[in-house]
This record gives structure tokens, C-alpha cells and sequence, in this order.
């Protein structure tokens, strides 16, 4: 009788945790490609700075506030003013 292997969500193994990294990076890189491509859509210009800042970002929760806001703003830069020190 041939054993077959089987897989334990939550048991940490090297596979699992590789596998969770790349499903993280795949959900950050479609949040960025959605983001890019509203404004895209949109017909607003993205400057290369402001496309750094976006391409650059990894945290899940500011791309969703970004691509949320994508759909009013008037400039890409406007994504970021409620992010800016002092406001």
C-alpha cells in the first residue's frame, strides 16, 4: 500500500509558509495593479514618484484605501493627502 501524503493547514511546514508568502504577494500585487489601473481608466496622469509609492506598497489594508479612493480623486497624489503628517 503506497501512503499517500496529506496536507495540515496551521502546522507551519516550509511548504505552507512558502505557499501563504506567495498568496500574500499575489493579493498585494493585484491591489497594486488595481489601483494603477483605476487611475489608468480614469484618465489620470501618474507620475513616477507617485507609481513608485504605489508599486512599492505591501501593506494590504492602505492599497484598499488607495484603490477605494482611486474612484474620486482628481489627481493621483490625492491618494496619499490623508496620509500626510500634519493634516
Amino acid at each position: 500500500m503506497a501512503v499517500v501524503g496529506s496536507y495540515f493547514p496551521g502546522r507551519g511546514t516550509l511548504i505552507e509558509e512558502t505557499f501563504l508568502k506567495g498568496k500574500a504577494e499575489g493579493e498585494v500585487h493585484s491591489r497594486v495593479q488595481g489601483v494603477l489601473r483605476v487611475l489608468d481608466k480614469r484618465g489620470i496622469t501618474t507620475p513616477p514618484e507617485t507609481r513608485d509609492r504605489i508599486t512599492n506598497c505591501t501593506d494590504l489594508e492602505t492599497l484598499d484605501r488607495w484603490f477605494d479612493r482611486a474612484f474620486t480623486v482628481s489627481t493621483a497624489d490625492e491618494l496619499f493627502e490623508e496620509e500626510e503628517p500634519g493634516r
